[in-house]
């Protein structure tokens, strides 16, 4: 599986810390890696378990530069596609050094844009281009 689609089911298994508890994350990865919609490899499997328990341990992290970068929104008020992409892509441009920030922003609004409203896209576009100047 290749890095893009291997990014959506962190995506897709990272949209669940929205309605579970932390304590129920390790049955819901259970559920999610036996109920993929996919061909998982044992390798797969392993590395949207490690990438998801990596961006989760960043989520107040994220969620504060998030913040820190909206107008008239805070993570609270955000659509849960929005607010999962935009976590996911913080993760990558400042804790992961592998992937480049353009990317990172490219592959989000892509996510935003198949999963979430018609402005979703837009909307995550704006913030982590504002988060990306900020690192500059």
């Amino acid at each position: 599986m290749g890095r893009h689609e291997l990014r959506e089911q962190v995506f897709l298994f990272l949209f669940r810390v929205e309605f579970h508890n932390t304590e129920e994350m390790p049955e819901q990865a259970r559920l999610f890696l036996e109920n993929s919609d996919v061909a998982l490899t044992q390798a797969d499997a392993d590395y949207i378990q490690v990438r998801t328990d990596a961006v989760m341990a960043k989520i107040a992290e994220a969620d504060k530069l998030i913040n820190e970068n909206t107008e008239g929104w805070d993570t609270a008020r955000m659509g849960k596609v929005e607010l999962t992409a935009l976590r996911l892509a913080v993760y990558e441009i400042r804790f992961d050094e592998d992937i480049p920030d353009s990317v990172a922003i490219n592959e989000a609004v892509e996510l935003a844009k198949k999963y979430g409203q018609d402005n979703s896209g837009g909307f995550v576009n704006a913030i982590l281009s504002k988060i990306v100047k900020l690192g500059d």
